[in-house]
């Protein structure tokens, strides 16, 4: 039996889940339930291991749910011979997965920063998007989720956040129309206090479509 995992703390508006993690054969069960409410015979030779991988692929999929971002922003570097200006890290691809429906979405974040008292090791920034991505959610949500962990644990003059991304459930289902995509931008501190920087983070973002 598997051990019990619990999922880091989250937002005080994301409730903390009632009951504990089911178990690895609780999860194949229902995969094979779900296969034969579909049409499919779980039983047939394509789909005898079939449970199996889709417990190990949620497993890595969504193991944002057993990640805190704080273990990777607690560590910050005092010595940048004085630099003061913005940090942007700019086309960081990440995949979720809608809360609504369990289907992917695809695109790329941009975080900027105006340091304080420190920077953060520029991967980690990667690694907070890739943590908060690895969890059902929405695409506003996640933007949030993003701009919070660093105003947490950075404390710096202004945070700015843009996510672009492609939502399967708009694409496979529905309105079935592909190549649309969604952006959701959030700003903090001077960002959020003077529209310019919002437009120079707007103008160094749009960079990364030259050519």
């Amino acid at each position: 039996m598997d051990a019990i995992l619990k999922p880091v703390s989250e937002r005080a508006d994301r409730a903390e889940p009632s009951q504990t993690r089911p178990t690895r054969e609780e999860a194949q069960a229902a995969v094979r339930t779900l296969l034969a409410w579909a049409g499919d015979d779980p039983a047939r030779e394509g789909l005898i291991d079939t449970p199996k991988r889709v417990a190990k692929a949620y497993e890595e999929i969504f193991s944002g749910y057993f990640q805190d971002p704080a273990e990777h922003l607690k560590r910050t570097f005092e010595d940048v011979g004085g630099y003061d200006d913005i940090v942007l890290v700019r086309g960081i691809p990440f995949f979720s997965h809608c809360e609504h429906h369990v289907l992917p979405f695809v695109g790329e974040a941009h975080v900027a920063y105006y340091p304080s008292e420190g920077v953060v090791g520029l991967s980690k920034i990667a690694r907070v998007v890739d943590i908060y991505a690895k969890r059902l959610q929405t695409q506003e949500n996640l933007t949030a989720q993003i701009i919070e962990a660093m105003d947490t644990h950075l404390a710096p003059r202004g945070i700015a956040v843009m996510l672009e991304a492609e939502h399967q459930c708009m694409t496979m289902r529905g309105v079935q129309k592909r190549g649309v995509s969604t952006i959701t931008t959030q700003f903090t501190g001077v960002f959020r206090d003077d529209p310019s920087e919002q437009v120079r983070f707007m103008n160094l973002v749009r960079d990364t479509r030259r050519g």
